[in-house]
């Protein structure tokens, strides 16, 4: 309440009492729904199937990479299965070559070996031979004595 003070002339001061305000009471709207909202769902669902399509799009690109690696690797695999091929019949080769000189080698040690037998056979008899020929000698010389 606000007091007013007024004069008047020789009497009281009349003290006014001015009226309060009345509030106005408030009408509840009705909540409605904003049409922001659907436009956000628009926009969600726009960049959600943006997304999705994208994702498609580098699905794709990846399976096709794949392909193209696993063609090459497979390219790749074959090309080192002819060389290992070509690597085993080099191998192969070798290894029978080396497997006749080996052979040609048994039979040249074997011919060395005969010859050395025949030779030690002989040098043998004329050992024995010349160990008669000494014996002999000395038995006639012990009897001339």
């Amino acid at each position: 309440m606000v007091e007013v003070n007024q004069k008047v002339s020789k009497k009281k001061p009349v003290i006014r009492k001015k009226s309060t305000a009345k509030k106005k009471t408030v009408v509840r709207k009705k909540t409605t729904r904003k049409k922001t909202a659907v436009s956000n769902t628009q926009v969600a669902a726009a960049s959600r199937q943006e997304l999705t399509e994208k994702l498609k799009e580098d699905l794709a690109a990846t399976k096709e990479a794949l392909k193209r690696a696993k063609s090459a690797a497979n390219e790749e695999i074959k090309l080192v299965k002819k060389a290992a091929k070509n690597e085993v019949v080099v191998l192969r080769e070798q290894l029978n070559a080396a497997l006749k000189r080996e052979k040609e080698l048994m039979k040249i040690s074997e011919k060395k070996i005969k010859k050395m037998l025949i030779a030690g056979e002989h040098w043998e008899k004329k050992q024995l031979v010349k160990i008669r020929k000494a014996t002999e000698k000395a038995i006639n010389k012990v009897k001339k004595k």
